[in-house]
């Protein structure tokens, strides 16, 4: 007999969200994760937020933000690169 784990949370779900999207989890994790998306329509919404996100930057060019922006975003990129547990 096999045990099925846990049904997950959303704060778990929600933790999920990206390697769900890049298909990195295993297949028992990809099926509790879309177990949980298909009873709960506040993480399933969530979802698709990310996914619009994900959209929409990927069509950003630095001409699309202003110079306050691009610094910003500068700066961030700068700091999480010079902080290795920031990339874990």
């Amino acid at each position: 007999m096999l045990l099925r784990k846990p049904d997950l949370a959303c704060q778990q779900a929600v933790e999920l969200v990206t390697d769900y999207l890049d298909g990195n989890l295993s297949r028992s994790d990809r099926r509790r994760f879309e177990r949980h998306l298909s009873v709960c329509p506040h993480c399933t919404e969530y979802l698709a937020q990310i996914r619009a996100i994900v959209e929409l930057a990927g069509r950003a060019e630095p001409d699309d933000l202003t110079p306050q922006a691009q610094d910003e975003i500068t700066d961030l990129f700068r700091r999480w690169q010079a902080d290795p547990e920031q990339r874990s």
